[in-house]
């Protein structure tokens, strides 16, 4: 175990690709790093800290900004499968030989990928709150590239639902964001936020035929997670993961949105050590 935790662990740069890749190392050492991918305009310290450090108590924790995002250098590519070539060249350049993926919303899209394109690199993925290529209301058409005028407000009604239990979940969470109080993260750029949006909505076009054909591929062990009530991804997609994945378990919490793992974060954290170490 080293020293450092969530709140601590200095930012570090590799350089990969012509890109210098902003990533945060912590945890026990040895073992298959867990390299977290965050979600739409997510940076290093949007992590929930009570579940990285968790998580830290027994495996290495590796939390990384993809290609441009916040602190890491370059242009954020537009689609998914180039935001994946760029991850592996930061595992390249990390010599890491295995991974397990952590990926959060757009996060476990690119996670997906990884898994076709790198199927020897990648040992176990995370699902959080994301969906299938080609899923059930992926386009987002709704969503814009803009930076809330709220951010507060937009993610305790993105993230937690409209009850009382959940807000205040919600609240708990945004208060533990500010643990890390030296060396934060950079925001995401405008050029970030309009090419995770066109990558995010060239993910959600519907093929014309063989929808799901994919996932029979990626045969990796597969742990997804989802709220039952989330406003951002459609539940229905954790169930098509499910269903299509073929060596995938289902965790679905009740009275949660996007964010179910910060909300239920005790139990998120007993139901993946489980999977992690069996």
């Amino acid at each position: 175990m080293n020293e450092y935790s969530h709140e601590t662990a200095h930012t570090q740069f590799v350089k990969a690709k012509g890109i210098e890749f902003a990533y945060r190392r912590f945890g026990k050492q040895g073992g298959i790093p867990l390299v977290f991918l965050n979600y739409f305009g997510g940076t290093l310290d949007d992590w929930d800290p009570v579940v990285t450090n968790g998580l830290a108590l027994d495996h290495d924790i590796v939390l990384v900004n993809a290609a441009g995002v916040a602190s890491s250098t370059g242009a954020t590519p537009n689609t998914v499968p180039e935001m994946a070539k760029y991850l592996n060249s930061f595992c390249l350049a990390m010599d890491f030989k295995e991974i397990t993926i952590v990926g959060f919303s757009i996060g476990g899209m690119i996670a997906q990928q990884m898994a076709l394109d790198y199927p020897k690199l990648v040992h176990r993925l995370i699902l959080l709150g994301t969906g299938p290529r080609g899923g059930e209301g992926m386009t987002f058409t709704e969503l814009s590239a803009e930076e809330s005028a709220d951010p507060v407000g937009f993610l305790l009604a993105a993230f937690f639902a409209p009850t009382e239990t959940s807000q205040a979940a919600g609240r708990a969470y945004l208060e533990r964001l500010a643990w890390r109080r030296e060396n934060r993260d950079k925001p995401v750029s405008t050029q970030t936020s309009e090419a995770q949006l066109a990558a995010i909505r060239e993910w959600g076009v519907v093929p014309s035929s063989n929808r799901y054909a994919t996932l029979k591929n990626i045969s990796q062990k597969t742990l997804v997670v989802h709220g039952n009530k989330d406003i951002v991804v459609q539940p229905i997609n954790a169930l098509l993961l499910s269903e299509h994945l073929p060596n995938a378990q289902l965790v679905v919490y009740a009275d949660s949105s996007h964010g179910t793992q910060y909300q239920h974060a005790s139990s998120f954290l007993k139901i993946a050590n489980l999977f992690l170490n069996e």
